[in-house]
């Protein structure tokens, strides 16, 4: 499964403009990785960038342009990071584990497409960013129906079950590593972890599905 971009056919762009451009897009994703992209004021995301404001604008002529070019950027990221997690480790189990436990993008994707749904409903048009975002689902799936396969992921759970956990982990900040509790986020991803491995017990209801978690 290729995780490049949608083609984009416009002209390219000269080396400044595509390093402003790039500057901006993770200025944007590290605000909104933090906070509400409704409420960020576009003068920070400028001034996180190095850029002037109207270099922003001239880049992104509004705030639905920006979140767009970061929902695309960002979920290109997290399916390629889930193709290199599902090559590169030795069983399925262990390539969710990787994902769930070491990637920003597959983070930032959740909280883009499940906690920010004003964000969401802006871009539930774009094709572009529908196609992304069913191919990174399409990706989670095929991880978890291969780990139960193996055995090691309980059967009465679906993907929809995987990303709804996770993005209960992600609504209150657990990741600091401060006192009184350092270690927290890790130490709660690790109990979650451990809930979705096999084993007796049974779940109320039937197992979700990513459109159970994320409709059109």
């Amino acid at each position: 499964m290729s995780a490049d971009p949608p083609v984009d056919d416009r002209p390219p762009l000269r080396a400044d403009a595509r390093r402003n451009r790039d500057q901006i897009i993770g200025a944007a994703k590290a605000i909104f990785a933090a906070h509400d992209p409704e409420t960020v004021p576009m003068e920070e995301v400028a001034r996180r960038a190095r850029v002037g404001v109207g270099t922003l604008y001239r880049r992104f002529p509004d705030r639905t342009a920006l979140v767009r070019a970061v929902v695309l950027d960002n979920f290109a990221r997290a399916l390629a990071e889930a193709d290199a997690a599902g090559a590169e480790e030795p069983t399925a189990w262990d390539a969710l584990v990787r994902l769930l436990r070491t990637s920003a993008e597959l983070d930032l994707s959740v909280r883009l497409a499940v906690l920010s749904p004003r964000t969401w409903a802006a871009l539930r048009a774009d094709p572009d960013a529908l196609e992304l975002r069913d191919r990174v689902l399409a990706a989670i799936d095929a991880l978890v129906l291969a780990a139960q396969a193996e055995g090691v992921l309980r059967a009465d759970v679906g993907a929809g079950d995987v990303i709804r956990l996770f993005s209960l982990l992600l609504r209150r900040p657990l990741c600091e590593d401060v006192e009184p509790a350092p270690f927290a986020c890790e130490r709660t991803l690790a109990v979650a972890l451990d809930g979705l491995r096999a084993r007796g017990g049974g779940l109320p209801g039937e197992s979700l599905t990513t459109a159970d978690v994320l409709p059109r």
